[in-house]
């Protein structure tokens, strides 16, 4: 079974998050580290945060858009709150 990630990025360089969706998420993280990927070029380099896998597309898509919303920004940084104070 192929899974979809919706994913969290943090840029080391600046602090900000990059929340997208891909169905390969090694190869994804690799292009953003590399600067093939315009959205976070200038910021790298980053570190995945947070993942999640789903077998459907549609969901994946779905929670990406609910994880760039404002609840869901909100989501993430207490689901995350110990190891973002941990590292900064």
């Amino acid at each position: 079974m192929k899974y979809w990630y919706t994913y969290v990025l943090r840029s080391k360089r600046d602090g900000m998050f990059y929340t997208g969706c891909t169905n390969n998420l090694r190869k994804r993280f690799e292009q953003h580290n590399a600067g093939d990927m315009t959205a976070t070029q200038e910021r790298r380099p980053l570190e995945l945060l947070y993942y999640e896998a789903s077998p459907d597309q549609s969901d994946a898509y779905a929670r990406e858009k609910y994880l760039k919303s404002g609840m869901g920004k909100r989501y993430i940084k207490n689901r995350l709150k110990r190891f973002l104070s941990l590292t900064g």
